[in-house]
């Protein structure tokens, strides 16, 4: 038997209106998942824990069988991981975004947040921009780290873990309400906007038309993870199969195999059918049980605001994703079980993540099941199917 999670970031939504009161996973033209569900267990599960921040980390720790409560230390230290670093007991690993802000006269405090993503930056300009803030400001206490698009890490040596507020939270917002309290930061990210704010890379990206990456935003902090060995727990040899360094961290952490993809770059213009075949290729070449296929794009829209760019992504996902690994599964003779879910809500009328349930699918070539749902939220609540403990869902799929 092979295991398969699609994880569709940030998937699950709220009904909007100018999509006449359906969702974007309702809305979307999905016809292989339409073709699964009536064969599959549709249901809810909540995958962040009550008093828990709903965020990527927490929550995908969750899918994966960690209940996120007692292996959860912060994010940054899980993209440590994924990085390359290797962390001491007393160092505290921090996100540090390159996030858009207004490009205006007034006092860096009044300026506005536009875009966290800074037009999804590439690795290749953010490199760059970062060289110059390490220039200036790296020391024996703050040390800087590039990772990827506009995703990057300071390692604060002998610090403490202290609340900071993530970008994604206060799109469109004056700043100043929410500037680090530790005054190290809130001075590294004033003085970064005006060491890339002019530079070559942003007037460059100017010209284009594209949002300048001329901050810092630091968030996230966190402590050095410790997380059991995903095959001695599972007794499955599983693959991480993601272009963004918080999920490869968790796989070197839980010391799964990561497969980089060409031209996997968590954007919606990623290589779905390279993540597919990866996946595809681990199971029926390599041997590998189980592989954790990460799609990004849906979250990224959802921060967005982007309804149309949402929509799609979901339809790559069903017919250049699900679409590859189903028919070649099923194609080779090998018994497999599929489970497709976000890991927590990124509504477009917010532009955040939220703690809400997410709508689960669980296909068994071995046992199809008999019934009328369909995949979504809206039908994932009428089939009465609920799990609490999202993290104990690992069970359910391994049939433990």
């Amino acid at each position: 038997m092979k295991y398969i999670i699609v994880l569709g970031d940030g998937m699950a939504d709220e009904p909007i209106e100018k999509l006449n009161g359906k969702t974007p996973l309702e809305y979307a033209n999905t016809p292989i998942m339409d073709m699964l569900a009536p064969k599959s267990e549709i249901g809810l599960m909540k995958t962040v824990p009550d008093g828990m921040k709903p965020g990527s980390d927490t929550a995908n720790l969750a899918v994966l069988g960690y209940n996120p409560k007692k292996y959860y230390s912060g994010r940054s230290p899980l993209e440590a991981l994924s990085i390359g670093i290797d962390m001491e007991n007393t160092d505290i690993a921090i996100r540090c975004n390159i996030v858009t802000l207004s490009d205006d006269e007034l006092p860096y405090e009044q300026k506005k947040i536009i875009d966290h993503s800074s037009g999804e930056i590439t690795t290749e300009e953010a490199a760059e921009l970062i060289d110059a803030v390490k220039k200036d400001l790296e020391n024996e206490s703050y040390k800087f780290y590039v990772g990827t698009s506009y995703r990057h890490l300071t390692i604060w040596k002998n610090g403490r873990v202290t609340e900071f507020t993530q970008p994604h939270d206060i799109l469109g917002k004056t700043i100043d309400k929410y500037l680090p309290s530790e005054p190290d930061f809130s001075y590294m990210m004033k003085r970064s906007f005006k060491i890339l704010n002019e530079h070559p890379i942003n007037i460059k990206r100017q010209e284009k038309g594209l949002n300048k990456a001329n901050s810092l935003w630091f968030w996230g902090a966190g402590t050095k993870p410790k997380l059991d060995s995903f095959e001695k727990v599972n007794n499955k040899k599983g693959v991480m199969i993601s272009a963004v360094d918080l999920l490869k961290g968790i796989a070197v952490g839980s010391k799964m195999k990561v497969i980089n993809v060409d031209g996997a770059d968590a954007t919606l213009n990623t290589n779905y059918e390279g993540k597919a075949k990866a996946c595809v290729d681990a199971l029926l070449k390599d041997n590998f049980d189980f592989a954790y296929v990460h799609i990004e794009a849906p979250d990224e829209m959802g921060h967005q605001g982007n309804i149309e760019n949402k929509i799609k992504s979901i339809e790559y996902l069903d017919k250049r994703v699900i679409k590859i690994i189903y028919e070649e599964l099923k194609k080779s003779g090998e018994d497999f079980r599929l489970l497709i879910t976000p890991d927590h809500p990124t509504p477009i009328y917010c532009r955040t993540h939220t703690s809400s349930p997410v709508p689960y699918l669980l296909y068994d070539n071995t046992n199809e099941q008999k019934n009328t749902w369909l995949y979504n939220e809206k039908e994932a609540q009428k089939s009465g199917n609920f799990i609490e403990k999202g993290y104990t869902f690992i069970n359910k799929l391994f049939n433990n």
